[in-house]
């Protein structure tokens, strides 16, 4: 079998899995949302291409060529972003094919070459192909625009095997988010390295590039198939050693003791359950990682937001607040009983003890509420926030926030893996409607804050805010319950699942 025909033949496995993924219908009403907003994102990316030509095409001292280019940073930032939130590492689809009698880089050699050749590498296209034809064609003529359209293609590409690169690391260890970070302030240091250092300076620098790579200037795109080639070669050898190292893991079972948390032991069987979530935290890599990760992210929007004019007016503000108390539960509620899925048969032994389950989630995740509102207390301090406003998001969330994770109860049946990152079958896919629910917990209470405060002044409208959350903290027994009697009827289909995805 030759390469192209093994990218043909894992290409086709690719598509065969998505389908076959148990999360597969319900993910098909989340896809027509993302259409949707794939669709709006672009429309809103050439509405911004014929703005940057109206301020090109009047002004007497850039070419187009060299204002794209000149904030290039900021678009390759963005993307990396944005791909945080869809693009999986390649590695993460190997372990099928791994003792295949298929030379040892084939596999990984396919999966980097559609990382490359992905359609998600073109979606800025119609934001630059509108701009070069309103700023570039008719200036410059045809050959100049083919040159400065290569040129901004291959820097995606470059920031896509970036990307892999360090999200690879990140799944190691979180502290590899130092490199992103590095990297980004390298590529921004002319606007703060140097004298005369700004952004005017930064624009400027990154302008030649366009002037280079426009008019075909060989050792521009020398120099720049040069990295892409270096972290072509990080990349194969980063995927393929992982995935052989995870496979080969052999993990040490710690002993419990029966003596830690005995406190809880009063509580009866939700007091059982609560020991079960500390001593995941405590003990699963994954879930580990998601709440460390969490806590950091808190801790940088805190001060960002306090010490900083980044994050200042209404709208950003709030949305930060909120996203700061909705992390612990977009990251682990949005998956719940995905990790269950692990050993979903033993907690259908016993007669309603999901139901005990759900209570001491909720009841553990309400409480975790505690870390963010102690960690956003600096943005009070600066008069960034009021603490009514900080108890009222963490109500809210309580309250609201948390009723709509756990819908997801009913409808989750993928196990998603404790401890293993790279080789588990759950980290293969992706669930979109965990990631709608998601969007729409983020963004749904900054509008409802923003319409409060158009109609009262800031402490009616949080007090309305907390007044609703604590109505559904009140009767969390009610729609928990309620939650429990859909999952029961659904309780085979579910399980089905759950087995079938380990």
């Amino acid at each position: 079998m030759t390469l192209i025909q093994l990218y043909k033949t894992l290409s086709k496995h690719q598509t065969l899995s998505t389908r076959r993924s148990a999360s597969w219908e319900q993910n098909k009403a989340a896809m027509i949302f993302f259409y949707i907003a794939s669709l709006i994102f672009i429309i809103y990316l050439m509405f911004i291409a014929a703005m940057f030509s109206m301020i090109v095409n009047t002004s007497q001292t850039i070419t187009g060529y060299e204002f794209m280019y000149g904030i290039q940073p900021f678009i390759l930032v963005l993307d990396f972003l944005i791909r945080l939130m869809y693009q999986q590492t390649p590695v993460q689809m190997l372990k099928p094919y791994a003792l295949l009698p298929i030379p040892r880089y084939s596999i990984t050699d396919c999966f980097l070459a559609s990382s490359i050749l992905s359609k998600g590498n073109l979606i800025w296209f119609s934001m630059f192909i509108p701009f070069a034809l309103m700023s570039v064609v008719f200036s410059e003529g045809i050959l100049v625009a083919l040159g400065f359209l290569l040129g901004l293609y291959l820097c995606m590409i470059l920031n896509s095997q970036w990307y892999l690169l360090c999200r690879t690391l990140i799944n190691v260890n979180m502290l590899w988010w130092l490199l992103p970070l590095a990297g980004y302030a390298l590529l921004f240091s002319p606007w703060y390295i140097g004298e005369g250092a700004n952004i005017t300076k930064l624009c400027d620098f990154y302008a030649q590039l366009g002037e280079g790579f426009s008019f075909w200037n060989p050792l521009f795109y020398g120099g720049l198939l040069i990295l892409m080639i270096v972290l072509y070669l990080l990349n194969r050898h980063l995927q393929h050693h992982l995935i052989w190292e995870e496979l080969g893991k052999t993990e040490k079972v710690e002993k419990a003791s029966s003596h830690e948390y005995a406190f809880l032991g009063n509580m009866g069987d939700v007091g059982e359950y609560l020991k079960l979530e500390v001593k995941s935290i405590q003990r699963n890599k994954n879930l580990k990682k998601a709440f460390i990760g969490g806590t950091v992210l808190i801790v940088v929007f805190s001060l960002l937001m306090a010490f900083t004019e980044v994050y200042d007016g209404n709208f950003f503000t709030n949305f930060w607040c909120v996203y700061c108390f909705a992390f612990y539960g977009a990251t682990v509620l949005s998956k719940i009983m995905c990790y269950e899925g692990n050993y979903i048969d033993c907690l259908m032994v016993h007669k309603e003890h999901i139901i005990t389950l759900l209570r001491a989630k909720y009841y553990f995740y309400s409480v975790l509420l505690i870390f963010p509102l102690i960690l956003l207390l600096p943005t009070v301090f600066m008069g960034k926030c009021t603490i009514l406003m900080l108890f009222a998001y963490a109500f809210f969330m309580a309250g609201v926030g948390y009723f709509s994770f756990f819908q997801m109860a009913v409808y989750n049946k993928q196990t998603i893996p404790l401890n293993t990152k790279f080789i588990g079958k759950g980290s293969m896919e992706n669930n979109y409607l965990q990631v709608v629910v998601q969007l729409v917990i983020f963004i749904a209470p900054v509008i409802y804050v923003i319409f409060l405060l158009g109609l009262f002044s800031p402490t009616m409208a949080y007090s309305i805010i907390l007044l609703t959350g604590l109505v559904f903290i009140l009767t969390h027994k009610i729609w928990i319950r309620n939650i429990y009697r859909r999952m029961m009827a659904r309780r085979y289909e579910n399980m089905e699942g759950f087995r079938s995805s380990r």
